[in-house]
């Protein structure tokens, strides 16, 4: 299975960027080991209002892929369940698995309508670079958890 994050916004240099860069290289070395093909991140341009940002987002999505929208309002995993739900996945032979990052003001009805599963990291509000660095982690500590490696310590 692959994994896709498209987001909102570009990430530039610095802190968040190299942490980024640094967990999903992490989960692509692990996750090939276990049947996980590969990341990738694709960025759409911000502006224009939700609409025109919906419309970049869905211009990216291929049909019958998985998709998750990352909302604050969302259902939040454990780390073990939301590794229990990649292995389900994967196992099932999805072969794309999409992540959506809306922009700063969040998503036009067009992509809330397309993509309705969603997916939180608590109930706080956090910076979009954040939830890129937060979501890498995530999937790294994931593919960790799937292979037995000791990064995740539960």
């Amino acid at each position: 299975m692959n994994i896709h994050i498209i987001a909102v916004g570009s990430m530039k240099r610095g802190p968040e960027r190299e942490l980024f860069d640094d967990y999903a290289g992490r989960f692509r070395q692990l996750g090939r080991q276990i049947g996980f093909r590969g990341l990738t991140e694709t960025e759409v341009a911000s502006g224009g209002g939700l609409d025109a940002e919906a419309h970049r987002l869905l211009a990216k999505l291929t049909s019958g892929t998985r998709a998750i929208r990352l909302d604050e309002y969302g259902g939040a995993y454990k780390s073990e369940a939301f590794a229990n739900h990649l292995s389900t996945w994967k196992d099932a032979g999805e072969g794309d698995l999409v992540f959506l990052i809306g922009g700063a003001s969040g998503y036009g009805r067009a992509i809330e309508d397309a993509v309705p599963q969603t997916m939180a990291f608590g109930q706080a509000t956090w910076p979009h670079r954040l939830v890129r660095v937060m979501l890498a982690e995530q999937l790294y500590r994931a593919v960790s958890i799937l292979s037995g490696s000791p990064y995740h310590k539960a």
